[in-house]
């Protein structure tokens, strides 16, 4: 029988949030990325993977990267966080781009990537992030406020304060998909053990 596990990286909490909430939704293991190697994972399919988004990149994707071609056997699932809302076209399409440099091919076409939207402190926030955001932040202002989108007027409408736009709503399509490979799992099984 299959056996899923959930492993996370975050930073400021919202991927943690997300982590625990589809842990429970599975009631199946949960790990903090620098408490498990990859040869801990042996036993679990599929595996879960979640991690912030900093600059495009993942929070501790190298444990999915790094080991690869010792976990290309299992069904692999990653489940980004950040603060992009995931519903809008141009913010998941930037992600695929960012993760396209560090995913290969074959990565890519195993790995079943979900996005999530995150939260943020700006109070919590670690110097480099406080001054990336008021890059940002300088950069938006700059604009045509009529031009922009959505979630660029609602950055400056936020900047400097507490927002958290975590859903555990939105972890639905990942508890479907994976309650769609354990379920095709145990009709295999089945259907072995009644050849038998």
């Amino acid at each position: 029988m299959k056996k899923p596990v959930v492993v996370y990286q975050s930073k400021y909490g919202a991927t943690k949030k997300y982590a625990e909430w589809i842990a429970a939704e599975l009631a199946c293991d949960i790990y903090r990325r620098s408490d498990v190697k990859a040869s801990d994972l042996e036993p679990y399919d599929p595996i879960l993977y979640g991690g912030g988004l900093y600059a495009g990149g993942v929070n501790g994707i190298d444990l999915l990267t790094k080991n690869f071609n010792a976990l290309c056997g299992k069904n692999l699932i990653l489940f980004t966080c950040g603060l992009s809302d995931p519903s809008d076209q141009d913010n998941t399409d930037h992600i695929k781009s960012s993760l396209s440099k560090v995913l290969t091919a074959p990565m890519q076409e195993k790995i079943k990537v979900f996005h999530l939207r995150g939260a943020i402190d700006y109070a919590r926030l670690g110097p480099i992030h406080k001054a990336m955001m008021a890059v940002l932040h300088k950069m938006t202002a700059r604009k045509d406020f009529q031009s922009l989108r959505e979630e660029d007027k609602q950055m400056l409408a936020t900047y400097g304060k507490a927002v958290d736009f975590t859903d555990r709503a939105a972890i639905l399509p990942i508890i479907q998909y994976v309650q769609a490979i354990l379920s095709h799992a145990d009709q295999e099984e089945a259907k072995n053990s009644r050849g038998h």
